[in-house]
């Protein structure tokens, strides 16, 4: 064996270094498709659907994600619902958080997408006189 059982592979959406994701932290209504979601981020969130984002939302059941994109051609839209569980969803405030591709992954995968990547804030050097 390989050694690699038990845990996901990092899901089937592979995003680029660069890819802003932005996840909307209020819960949407998830009757709504790519058209209505492309709606509600351009007048509710203030951000532009077209323009390469990855738009991320969640359900009231935290067990669903829609993940709303354009790749150019089209928009993308895909949905996922978590069996055997629950997503782990940052607190609702209202707007948008920016994640991680590493984040978005294990958000995606079900994982506690806090505990992963690298910390939030770097100390940066003063400048020495």
């Amino acid at each position: 064996g390989s050694g690699t059982a038990g845990r996901g592979t990092g899901g089937v959406i592979a995003l680029p270094a660069g890819t802003r994701i932005l996840l909307a932290t209020e819960p949407v209504d998830f009757r709504k498709g790519a058209h209505g979601l492309a709606a509600f981020a351009a007048e509710v969130l203030g951000e532009d659907p077209f323009s390469g984002v990855v738009l991320v939302f969640r359900s009231r059941r935290a067990d669903r994600v829609k993940i709303l994109t354009w790749d150019t051609s089209g928009l993308v839209l895909v949905w996922k619902q978590l069996e055997g569980g629950a997503f782990r969803w940052p607190p609702v405030v209202g707007g948008v958080m920016r994640m991680t591709p590493v984040e978005f992954a294990a958000l995606f995968d079900g994982f506690d997408w806090s505990r992963v990547g690298a910390p939030k804030r770097i100390p940066r050097p003063t400048a020495a006189a």
